[in-house]
């Protein structure tokens, strides 16, 4: 880092990726600091300068032996290589420390035979609560959510035809279940079911989002918020908005290639079915066969991807549900958390996966609803985009959502 550098940090004052600290700070003082901006998106901790940004340089021996031996070394879980760099400003030198935006969250600071988590809000690290220790948790890989038990619901809870279809023709087994708690042990090996702490089994989030008759009646941030508006904001009277309640799969009829076909929607099909009035027209005149053609503002099977994506990358620990929103010049569809891990926009558009629900992502794939190669933004969305109307869709993130937003035709 240069001096003009760390100079400007300084003038900018703390904030959400920068702390200032004394020297003379306790070690697990400075452990609290560096796991709330590792737990956040990493950071800077500056050490030599105090809360109001005058410079008062660091005087401890030895300082960086202490960070990394005594910080890093005993107060930080698990292990983190930070970067850092000394760098001298008139008579006073400046400690920098750099911690990147680290995978392996949640981290912890461990001091008196005890472990406690931090999260930065603004400039000020304060201990997680519940529900960010598990966003956090699911964030690093640590905990499926899709796997934590809906408590209430039973075997009943879900479609039968839908669980002997996917048994059958996609799974392969010779011979169903024959009894409920056969059903309960096979679903529970396959990630559907789980047991609960009273000797009974329940069905898991992913068990519900899939195959449940009536998801949101036991889930309620399962299904899909739909809206349509005829005006580019949402100011404009809405020209529909519905909440649609359906088991994320289809039930289809039929062995895989032969002759295999769907009998009744799941909520993919029935979000596009609801939307099409909206989103599409027909055309005036027919065809040389006397069929009317139909239009599409936005090229469907972009739209079908990014439902399908919103779904199956969503996080579930987000109370929200997912949102698709039609307006006069673009189509919004907003996936509830923010991207996996270190994911960005960049490496999602260049084909790299992170995946976070895996038994939702893997059974979405054995029905043929996505491919095998994850590639669906780079293969479907900006092409298909970019042929039918002359313009690329554009992906926002936030800690709060991931939202691709197709530009009409």
């Amino acid at each position: 880092m240069l001096k003009n550098e760390l100079l400007e940090i300084i003038a900018n004052g703390e904030s959400s990726g920068v702390e200032f600290k004394r020297d003379d700070l306790r070690p697990e003082q400075l452990a609290k600091e560096i796991v709330a901006l590792a737990n956040f998106q990493g950071g800077q901790v500056l050490i030599g300068v105090e809360d109001d940004g005058s410079i008062t340089g660091i005087q401890r021996k030895n300082l960086e032996e202490w960070i990394m031996d005594t910080v890093f070394g005993r107060y930080i879980h698990p292990s983190i290589i930070p970067f850092y760099e000394e760098i001298v400003l008139g008579d006073k030198k400046v400690a920098i420390i750099t911690i990147s935006n680290c995978t392996g969250k949640p981290y912890f600071v461990r001091h008196n035979n005890r472990e406690e988590t931090y999260i930065r809000v603004g400039s000020i690290s304060r201990p997680a609560t519940r529900e960010q220790l598990i966003q956090l948790s699911e964030s690093g890989g640590l905990l499926h959510v899709e796997l934590l038990p809906v408590f209430g619901t039973t075997f009943k809870t879900l479609d039968q035809a839908r669980l002997e279809d996917y048994l059958a023709n996609i799974v392969g087994d010779t011979e169903m279940p024959s009894t409920i708690p056969d059903w309960e042990n096979r679903l529970s090996g396959l990630g559907f079911m789980s047991p609960d702490n009273m000797d009974k089994h329940v069905c898991t989030v992913a068990g519900i989002v899939l195959f449940a008759h009536s998801p949101r009646h036991h889930f309620h941030r399962a299904g899909l918020r739909w809206m349509s508006f005829s005006g580019n904001d949402m100011d404009y009277q809405a020209q529909d908005d519905t909440f649609l309640d359906a088991p994320l799969l289809g039930l289809f009829e039929g062995q895989a290639g032969k002759g295999r076909h769907l009998v009744q929607m799941g909520l993919i099909e029935l979000s596009i079915d609801r939307a099409r009035p909206f989103i599409s027209v027909e055309a005036d005149k027919p065809d040389e066969n006397f069929r009317r053609e139909r239009e599409w503002y936005y090229p469907p099977d972009a739209v079908r991807e990014a439902l399908l994506n919103s779904f199956a990358h969503r996080d579930w620990t987000r109370s929200a549900e997912v949102e698709m929103v039609n307006y006069n010049d673009r189509l919004e569809i907003n996936s509830p958390g923010a991207l996996q891990n270190s994911m960005s926009v960049e490496k999602m558009l260049a084909g790299q996966r992170s995946v976070r629900n895996p038994i939702i992502l893997e059974t979405l794939r054995d029905y043929g609803y996505v491919d095998m190669r994850g590639m669906g933004i780079r293969r479907k969305i900006v092409p298909l985009t970019r042929d039918l109307t002359g313009k690329d869709p554009v992906f926002e993130t936030t800690e709060d959502y991931v939202k691709t937003i197709l530009p009409r035709k």
